[in-house]
């Protein structure tokens, strides 16, 4: 069994591993994990909790004998079921939360058999240190550039088609699970903030930091995820191209794209009633009537003239004036994957 020590993200990559093994807990995997990895829990969530139990209450003795017994329950589980079909030239690499016993344990068992173990020294520790290096204390070597707008200026497809285009993009909405406003929720809720930090910098890591990385204007904050502070300082010294369309376009496009909204009646008015605050009853009213009667386009028209637009030409009187400006006239997927290519071909 070999020892893999971690002095930066890519050795993962690069050790030869044909599967990393996350043995922790069902929560702790949820929490976060290494990019890639499955989880082969020595111990349940349950079970975890009971042998933490047995060691403050009783000894450390029995809590290591009750959990020895457990593992190899466990560790039987995973050989008969997951790992039964595994060839004798099969490279596993396995981690805990700190490299110590659950996974040390289950590492022994599958060396024993034969494979070629490889086992993570620190642990997932040891890799979370990293990924808060890069997100929060080194300055990124990469070259931003920023696509802005107001809302429903289809800022998030135009990456998408930068991407098609063969150019370098960060979808921070997508690693988030957020489109970043009210009515941005979407299924499956949001990664956890080190989920949403340890995507963040695995992609980063992937990226030529020679080449143009494009990436939208956000807040410092997608829902409830803070963007970390390293990428943070980066945007807010990258150039920026202000996308501009008719509000007409503009709806349009938020009638197509919260389709998951407009198809959730409840959701919807729910979203409409978090707005009370800012604005006079009988608007609120006027905005539910719309949204009863399907009126999709004429709703998002209204949320936009009343609400965000207002909001977006405030932040930009205190923001760095945008270098470039583009202007379309409509938002369809056409005319997006040409000003895609347009803009891939002059930023570089």
């Amino acid at each position: 069994m070999n020892l893999l020590r971690l002095n930066h993200l890519p050795d993962i990559a690069s050790c030869g591993a044909d599967t990393i093994i996350d043995v922790r807990s069902p929560a702790e995997f949820a929490q976060d994990h290494i990019p890639g990895a499955i989880n082969l829990p020595v111990l349940s969530d349950a079970e975890r909790a009971k042998v933490g139990t047995i060691y403050k209450q009783d000894s450390s003795f029995m809590a290591r004998k009750i959990g020895a017994a457990l593992v190899a329950q466990n560790a039987a589980r995973h050989l008969m079921g997951p790992l039964a079909d595994k060839p004798g030239g099969w490279q596993p690499l396995v981690y805990c939360w700190r490299g110590g016993q659950r996974s040390g344990s289950f590492a022994t068992i599958l060396d024993q058999i034969g494979w070629r173990v490889q086992l993570l020294q620190g642990g997932y520790r040891s890799y979370r240190r990293l990924v808060v290096d890069k997100m929060y204390d080194t300055p990124l070597p990469h070259k931003l550039t920023l696509i802005e707008g107001g809302t429903g200026t289809a800022k998030t497809r135009l990456l998408h088609h930068l991407a098609q285009a063969g150019a370098q993009v960060i979808d921070l909405e997508g690693l988030a699970n957020h489109r970043g406003s009210l009515f941005g929720a979407r299924d499956g809720g949001q990664p956890s903030q080190k989920m949403f930090e340890t995507r963040l910098a695995a992609q980063l890591e992937n990226m030529d930091p020679t080449r143009m990385t494009w990436i939208e204007a956000e807040s410092s904050k997608i829902g409830a995820r803070v963007v970390p502070s390293a990428l943070w300082h980066a945007m807010r010294d990258a150039p920026r191209i202000e996308v501009q369309a008719p509000i007409a376009a503009r709806a349009r496009f938020l009638a197509t794209a919260y389709a998951d909204l407009t198809n959730n009646s409840g959701r919807l008015h729910d979203q409409i009633d978090m707005l009370r605050p800012y604005h006079a009853a009988d608007v609120i009213a006027a905005w539910h009537a719309l949204a009863d009667e399907g009126a999709w386009e004429e709703l998002a028209a209204g949320l936009m003239q009343a609400h965000y637009d207002p909001r977006y030409a405030k932040s930009m009187a205190r923001s760095v004036t945008a270098d470039q400006v583009i202007a379309l006239d409509d938002l369809d997927e056409s005319t997006l994957a040409q000003a895609a290519q347009d803009l891939a071909r002059r930023v570089t």
